[in-house]
Order: C-alpha cells, then sequence, then structure tokens
C-alpha cells in the first residue's frame, strides 16, 4: 500500500500536466474541424509525421529517468548534477536531428501516397514544428529531471498556464480575427512554437532560482564531453527510443496508409487517434511515476522494494485502462458527434472507437512494462518484439489486409481493419512483457 501511495500520488500529479499537453492536440483537431474537413485531414498527417519523429527523439530524453532516479536513491547528489549537464550535449545533438527531420518530410508523404492537395498544409505545419522541436525537448528534459526527483508538481503547473495560453492562439492564429488572417492549420503550429518556447524559458528560471536544486550543483560551468557517460546514456537511450519509434509509428503510419482512403476516413482515424492518445496519458503517468520508485530503489539496493513497486505499477495500471476502455466504449457516438460535425466523419469515428477501447487496455499494461525493464536495463528484447509484432504483424498485417486481402479474407479497406489488427498485435506484446517484468524483478531479487 506504500508504494500504491507514492506511485497514485506521482502519476496523478504527472497525469494532469500530460493532459493539459494532450488537450494541445485536442483542441488543435476541434479547431481545424471546425475550419474545414481538409484542416482536419491535413493536421491528421501532420501531426502523425511530427509525432513519429519527436517521440522517438523524446525516447532519448526520458531514458535518462532511471539514470538519474538510482543516482538520487544512492544519494550521489553532485554525481546527478553532472550527468544533467552531460545529458545537455545528448539533448543539443537530438534537437539537430529531429529539426532537419521536419524540415524534409518528403521520404514520409511520398513513401506512403498522402494526397497531393494535402501535402502543401503539412509540410507548411511542419516546418513551423520544425522550430519549436527545441524548446519543447529542451523542457522535456527538465520535466524527466523532475520525475526522477519525485518533483512533478511544478511541471505540471507550468504544462496547465501552457494549456491557457496555447487554446486562445491556436483559435486566433487558425480562424483568424481581430485583424489577423486565418493561418488555417499551419496556425496551430504557430502556437504550439510560442507555447514551447515559454515553457523552456520558464524551466530555465525555475532551475535557475529554485533552492531545491541547489544540492545538485546542476549551474557549474559545463565540462568537455565525456565520451563513457555519454555512451552509457546511448545504450539506454537509443534501444529505448528505436521502441518508442516503432510503437508510435505502428500508430501513427496508420494515419498515412488511411489517408489514401479519402477525407472521411482520415478525419475519423483523427478523433480515434486523438482519443487514443488522450488515454494513453493514464499508463505514461504511471509508467513514469513506476519508473522513479523502482530505479530509486535499484539505486538504494533494495531490489525487493524495486520488484514491489513494479508489481504495485502494474495492477494499478490494469485496473485503470479497464475502466477508461469502458467509459470510451460506452460513450463513443457522443464523443464522435463531439469531434466533428460531420455525420459521416462522426459515425465512422464511432465504429472505430469500440477497437480504441480494447486497444487501450493492452497499450496501458504494456507501456508500464516498458518503463519497468529500462529500470532494469532491458532495452534490446523489448525492441525486438515491438518490431516484429507492432510492424510486421499490427502495421503490416492491416496494410495486407486493408488494401491486398488475404487468400480467404477479401481486401477490406476501411479504418477498422487497421484498428482491429494492431488490438492483435499488442495483445502478444502485453503478454511478452508481462513475463519479462516478472522474471527479471524476481532474478534481481533473488
Amino acid at each position: 500500500m506504500f508504494e500504491a501511495r507514492i506511485i497514485i500520488r506521482h502519476a496523478g500529479t504527472v497525469l494532469v500536466g500530460q493532459l493539459a499537453i494532450m488537450a494541445f492536440g485536442i483542441a488543435d483537431t476541434l479547431i481545424a474541424g471546425r475550419y474545414d474537413a481538409s484542416a482536419l485531414a491535413a493536421l491528421s498527417v501532420g501531426s502523425a509525421i511530427y509525432i513519429s519523429i519527436y517521440v522517438a527523439l523524446n525516447g532519448l530524453v526520458t531514458a535518462l529517468l532511471p539514470v538519474w532516479s538510482e543516482l538520487r536513491g544512492s544519494g550521489s547528489h553532485a554525481a546527478l548534477g553532472k550527468s544533467v549537464r552531460q545529458a545537455l550535449y545528448l539533448c543539443i545533438g537530438v534537437i539537430c536531428i529531429g529539426t532537419l527531420a521536419l524540415l524534409f518530410p518528403d521520404p514520409w508523404l511520398s513513401g506512403t501516397d498522402v494526397p497531393e492537395e494535402l501535402q502543401a498544409d503539412v509540410k507548411a505545419y511542419l516546418r513551423v514544428l520544425a522550430i519549436a522541436v527545441g524548446p519543447s525537448l529542451l523542457f522535456r528534459m527538465y520535466a524527466t529531471l523532475n520525475q526522477s526527483l519525485g518533483m512533478p508538481l511544478w511541471v505540471t503547473g507550468l504544462q496547465i498556464a501552457a494549456l491557457a495560453i496555447k487554446v486562445p492562439l491556436s483559435i486566433w492564429f487558425t480562424l483568424g480575427g481581430l485583424g489577423f488572417e486565418a493561418q488555417g492549420v499551419v496556425g496551430c503550429a504557430w502556437a504550439t512554437l510560442i507555447v514551447n518556447t515559454w515553457l523552456m524559458c520558464m524551466a530555465i528560471y525555475l532551475l535557475r532560482r529554485q533552492k531545491v536544486y541547489a544540492q545538485y550543483k546542476i549551474w557549474q560551468a559545463m565540462e568537455p564531453v565525456h565520451g563513457p557517460t555519454l555512451q552509457h546514456f546511448l545504450r539506454l537511450g537509443i534501444p529505448a527510443a528505436l521502441s518508442l519509434m516503432v510503437e508510435v509509428t505502428a500508430f501513427t503510419m496508420m494515419a498515412l496508409f488511411i489517408s489514401r482512403q479519402g477525407v472521411v476516413a482520415a478525419a475519423s482515424h483523427q478523433i480515434a487517434s486523438s482519443l487514443a492518445s488522450l488515454l494513453y496519458m493514464v499508463p505514461l503517468a504511471l509508467g513514469i511515476a513506476c519508473s522513479s520508485r523502482v530505479g530509486f530503489w535499484i539505486g538504494a539496493n533494495q531490489p525487493r522494494h524495486a520488484e514491489q513497486a513494479a508489481h504495485t505499477g502494474l495492477i494499478l495500471a490494469l485496473l485503470l485502462s479497464v475502466v477508461c476502455g469502458a467509459a470510451l466504449g460506452l460513450g463513443r457516438h457522443t464523443l464522435a458527434n463531439l469531434f466533428s460535425a460531420n455525420a459521416a466523419v462522426a459515425l465512422t469515428a464511432a465504429s472505430v472507437l469500440t477497437w480504441v477501447a480494447f486497444y487501450h487496455v493492452f497499450d496501458s499494461v504494456q507501456a508500464v512494462c516498458a518503463f519497468i525493464l529500462r529500470c532494469y536495463r532491458m532495452t534490446l528484447l523489448p525492441l525486438f518484439i515491438y518490431s516484429v509484432m507492432l510492424w510486421g504483424v499490427g502495421l503490416g498485417g492491416a496494410y495486407a489486409w486493408a488494401y491486398q486481402g488475404f487468400q480467404e479474407w477479401p481486401a477490406r479497406p476501411e479504418v477498422s481493419t487497421f484498428w482491429a489488427t494492431s488490438v492483435f498485435a499488442l495483445s502478444i506484446v502485453t503478454l511478452a512483457f508481462v513475463g519479462l517484468v516478472l522474471g527479471v524483478a524476481r532474478h534481481r531479487r533473488i
């Protein structure tokens, strides 16, 4: 019960902040949908490409959470501060990669046959986000540090304030008004850039001014690049980032493949994916909180407590996912009509949300497992499982079924085809990950 209280309190705080950030995307979806269906379709494709790139790079940063949690658990405060400074070199490199990838999205667009009429808006949207990725990743580094220290409250406060800035800016830039010409979907990106820059500046201010960070001596002169430290970061971060990339691209590439079915299909999938992403914030918060606790106990050389924290996180993930999935299934028609005034889009989206409910249950448990496995430095095997099941079976199988068909099954070019296949693939991933967590935690305890 002790671990449950700590994890729930930490996860609850993180969840509020993550929901505020997710509300960025939800608000953009609602606003773009009110602009026109083409803007919503362009947002679906553009956000799919952005998320695919950003989440993988973000994984390199967030993979440092168990490293810093262990240093805190062992009482190595000065070493933690030095580790943060070395991580800044990693973050700068990641920002350069992300910026270039977003400035040149043509391989994504041509490789997935995105309709020509959408490509101009998508490219303009991504050009602005290419500038925003730097401030966003620097703030994510600050958030990861706070979460590893068990202090997520300030991050959550900033994220809530950011939402209050983001929504009116998106409405103003996208729809126009007060003498400002409507920018369409690109307006959503400009609002994101402004908000991310503000978050980065506030993070720097807090790190400089708040006394709680003084014991870690973060604001020291930057040391030269320390090869062994960065190698350690990369050995943990690259497999974690690739795993996230596989997981997220298997999810977001659906939008690109579905876009060839037309505007109604792309728009309805955007609604389904937005709600799935919103629900994912619950296991993401649990994973962060659980990872902080497991890493802390590993650093304190208390493997039994680490195992207890891991088991507690899995139980909480399962219980909460069933509740959230049931709520989504029961309210699917109301939610679909809330997101779109187009009857055809709302009807298609409602039919897909049943699959999204099942998807969420499996996604929740495997996500918490993935965080725990990183604490135990197990990253390569999860990457292999993700690649085979999510890319090979989930995405590849869905594409073949939708557009080519199998011997006994005719082609089924529908949005639900992709979601049903993804549910099957994710269920196998979940079973494998649960077995790995239980096995490695028991082994470390013995």
